[in-house]
C-alpha cells in the first residue's frame, strides 16, 4: 500500500517531537537497532523527558493542501508511503508496482526541494529509531532493514520467523525502549520468494526475539503506540476494515479490541501527543481523526488515493500525508508523533 512516550531529539529535529512510539522465535540474524551494532548519526542527541502536551486537538473538516513540488514524475503507476520526519526533511518511500515492486526513498527539505535520499531501497513504512537511523519495512528484502539516511547503508534487523521469512513488512511502530512493532501484510508478497501463511503483526524485542501479537486481522496495516505507551493500535482488514487497540502490560501487548468498524480499506496512522489517532482510508481518499475511544472529531478527503501520515515542519504541527504519487500537509494546533 504506514510509542511507553518516546523522545527523538535529533539535532534540528523539531524541538523536540513526541515518538508515539506470543510463539516465540530467535531473529535468524542479530538486530541491528536494538544491539546498538552502528554507531548513532553524528548529530544524534540522547533521548530526554517529555514535555507536557499542551496543543489543541482538531475539529471538524481539515483542508489538505497538496505539496505540487513533490508531485510524482515517474511515468509507472506507483504510491509514496512511509512518510518520517528526521530533522528538518520529510522521508517517504516511492515505489511502483512494476515486478518486484521498486522502491527509493526521496527527501522533502526545508526549502521544498526532493531528492533521493536512498535509491533502490525496496521499502515501503519508514520509521526512526533513536539514533537517527531509519528503520524500514523492505518488501524487497522480505525484512526489516535499517539505513543510514546520510550514506544509504542498510543492515538487517530481523528477517525471519518460524523459519521463513516474512510476506512484505509494512508499517512500523518503535516504543522507548527499543521494541518494535511491525505488520506485515502480503501486498507486496510478490516481490521476493517466501512468506508466512498468514498475515500478521509482530513484536521485535530489544533480545532480537520475535512474537507474533495477533494473525486474525486480514492484511493489517497501519500500526502505532499511544503517547504512553501503553496502548498499541493496528488497523486493517480490507474493505471490511476496522482499527484496534491493544492494552500493553509489562511491555507486552494483551488481547485486542475493536475500536472502530466500518472502515474501507484503512491504511496508515499517525498519534498526536493529546493520543488522538490519525487513520487514512486508501481509495476513500479520506483522512479520520479519532480520540483515544474511538469517537470521530476530525476528518479530510484528498484529490488522490491516500496511503500514511506524520506530523513534522518546524514545530512539529503540520501533518502530512502521503497518497498516489502526490504529498499534502495540513497545520495543525498540536504535535505528534512523527511517523
Amino acid at each position: 500500500m504506514k510509542q511507553t512516550r518516546q523522545r527523538l531529539l535529533i539535532s534540528g529535529l523539531m524541538a523536540s517531537l513526541l515518538a508515539m512510539a506470543g510463539c516465540e522465535q530467535k531473529a535468524a540474524d542479530a538486530p541491528s537497532t536494538t544491539a546498538n551494532s552502528a554507531a548513532p548519526i553524528v548529530d544524534a542527541a540522547p533521548v530526554a523527558a517529555a514535555p507536557v502536551c499542551d496543543g489543541t486537538a482538531p475539529a471538524g473538516d481539515l483542508i489538505p493542501i497538496r505539496i505540487d513540488a513533490a508531485n510524482s514524475t515517474r511515468n509507472e503507476e506507483g504510491l509514496y508511503e512511509g512518510p518520517v520526519w528526521i530533522k528538518d526533511s520529510l522521508y517517504f518511500s516511492d515505489f511502483t508496482f512494476s515486478t518486484g515492486f521498486p522502491s527509493r526513498i526521496l527527501k522533502l527539505d526545508a526549502s521544498g526541494n526532493v531528492t533521493t535520499a536512498i535509491d533502490d531501497s525496496g521499502s515501503n513504512g519508514l520509521a526512526v529509531d533513536k539514533d537517527g537511523f531509519l528503520i524500514a519495512g523492505t518488501h524487497k528484502y522480505k525484512s526489516l532493514s535499517r539505513f543510514n539516511p546520510v550514506t544509504g547503508e542498510r543492515t538487517s534487523v530481523v528477517a525471519q520467523f518460524a523459519g521463513n521469512v516474512f510476506n512484505s513488512p509494512n508499517d512500523i511502530a518503535i516504543a522507548n525502549d527499543g521494541t518494535i512493532y511491525f505488520t506485515d501484510p502480503a501486498f507486496q508478497r510478490d516481490a521476493a520468494p517466501g512468506g508466512q501463511e498468514k498475515t500478521g503483526v509482530y513484536r521485535v524485542a530489544t533480545d532480537g526475539t520475535v512474537t507474533l501479537v495477533d494473525d486474525t486481522i486480514s492484511n493489517p496495516n497501519g500500526i502505532a503506540l499511544s503517547p504512553a505507551g501503553d496502548v498499541l493500535y493496528v488497523n486493517g482488514g480490507g474493505d471490511q476494515g476496522l482499527l484496534r487497540a491493544y492494552p500493553i502490560v509489562d511491555g507486552i501487548p494483551q488481547a485486542g479490541k475493536d475500536l472502530v468498524t466500518g472502515l474501507k480499506i484503512p491504511d496508515g496512522m499517525a498519534v498526536d501527543c493529546k493520543g488522538n489517532i490519525y487513520v487514512t482510508e486508501h481509495i476513500e481518499r479520506k483522512l479520520h481523526v479519532y480520540d483515544p475511544q474511538g469517537q470521530q472529531i476530525a476528518q479530510a478527503a484528498t484529490d488522490a488515493n491516500l496511503t500514511n501520515a506524520a506530523f513534522g515542519g518546524a514545530d512539529g504541527k503540520t501533518l502530512f500525508l502521503t497518497g498516489d504519487g502526490a504529498l499534502w500537509k495540513i497545520d495543525l494546533a498540536i504535535t505528534g508523533s512523527p511517523y
